[in-house]
């Protein structure tokens, strides 16, 4: 089992347990629903939990935040990140209404009350959120024009409101249209070989009525 409290010692028992009990969740919904794939559920708590919690490595979010997860899939990275962070409002959504159904199932499970999921398109979302969160849903070219009017205009990080994407291998050619997009890579918070080839990619975005 994965010790969380060596990554984020910052953390009550009480998210730690929460963040312990995912993999048996997961397992459980996995079995009636596919979610996850079938050699990542023995390494979710890698594969699944931390790579989602290096976001929360590259920005914390401030109390009162609003993050939105596009493409969560069965949770992640929202469900992780609102252990973490239970003073943040997250709104996970996805367009297959049975991976929506795990999301819901698991936040009320683990009685997260900050986290609401919906079956929808990212393009359908209304309101702003100071930023953006998404696990490598489709290349940036594609997902900035989906989200390009949902980010707040008053910034209250240390880094600007905008895209926070958890991306793998060599980047170089699909962000070059982005000159103002941060590459962090995730072996600098983790040693897991996993992680060699990932990274969060930060990438500010302007308000837009």
């Amino acid at each position: 089992m994965t010790d969380y409290s060596l990554h984020f010692p910052m953390l009550s028992e009480q998210q730690l347990e929460q963040l312990n009990t995912l993999r048996s969740l997961y397992e459980h919904w996995n079995a009636q629903i596919n979610v996850v794939s079938r050699k990542d559920i023995d390494e979710l708590s890698v594969r699944h939990v931390l790579h989602s919690l290096a976001i929360a490595k590259v920005q914390p979010f401030k109390p009162g935040s609003r993050i939105l997860d596009v493409g969560t899939g069965g949770g992640f990275p929202g469900i992780p990140l609102a252990i973490v962070f239970p003073e943040v409002e997250f709104t996970l959504v996805d367009s297959i209404q049975k991976k929506i159904k795990v999301v819901n199932e698991v936040a009320k499970a683990l009685e997260l009350e900050n986290v609401t999921a919906k079956a929808m398109r990212a393009e359908q979302v209304e309101g702003q959120f100071d930023f953006i969160v998404s696990r490598a849903v489709t290349r940036m070219e594609r997902f900035v024009p989906w989200v390009k009017n949902k980010v707040k205009k008053h910034s209250d990080h240390e880094l600007a409101n905008g895209i926070l994407y958890l991306k793998g291998g060599d980047l170089t050619e699909e962000l070059a249209p982005y000159p103002k997009a941060t590459v962090h890579s995730i072996a600098d918070f983790y040693q897991d070989p996993f992680f060699e080839t990932k990274a969060v990619v930060h990438l500010p975005l302007k308000y837009k009525p």
